[in-house]
């Protein structure tokens, strides 16, 4: 019965993963609709991806500062879109330089607690994810809530 009524809320806070591939555009557009046909807040994270700016020894702050405004760059225009939608109740960027999984989960995941996570089916390259595994399917093995992986 409780399971039911939890059901019919909704979601409240949506939580999506974007990876700066081609196909962040298409699972952007898709959480910003799920956002708002529940009403909820929307949360976009990316993780500025550190391993290869490690194994070099040291990287430069401003390297991660431009790629963090290349990506921000990248989804303005589908965050005024969201903004703008009086369904949603809000919308926040989060951008962290880390080991994907790692802090995805440690400082997104863990902080914010969505109710529902969304994802893009590829994006790591077959041989990153011959090696790495997919960022889906940690997703799945380490998060309590709703995952919902677009293809």
């Amino acid at each position: 019965m409780e399971e039911e009524a939890t059901m019919n809320e909704g979601y409240s806070k949506v939580f999506v993963s974007l990876d700066g591939t081609e196909q962040q555009d298409f699972v952007l557009a898709r959480a910003i609709k799920v956002a708002a046909n529940n009403g909820a807040k929307l949360y976009i994270g990316h993780v500025i991806d550190s391993t290869a700016l490690e194994s070099a020894g040291s990287y430069p702050v401003d390297l991660i500062n431009g790629l963090e405004e290349a990506f921000r760059n990248s989804i303005t225009e589908q965050v005024e879109e969201a903004q703008a939608n009086p369904d949603i109740a809000g919308v926040e960027i989060i951008v962290r330089a880390g080991r994907i999984r790692e802090t995805l989960k440690d400082e997104m995941l863990d902080v914010i607690k969505p109710d529902l996570v969304m994802c893009g089916a590829r994006g790591l390259s077959s041989i990153k994810y011959a090696l790495l595994g997919s960022i889906s399917t940690f997703l799945l093995r380490s998060t309590e809530c709703d995952i919902l992986v677009v293809k």
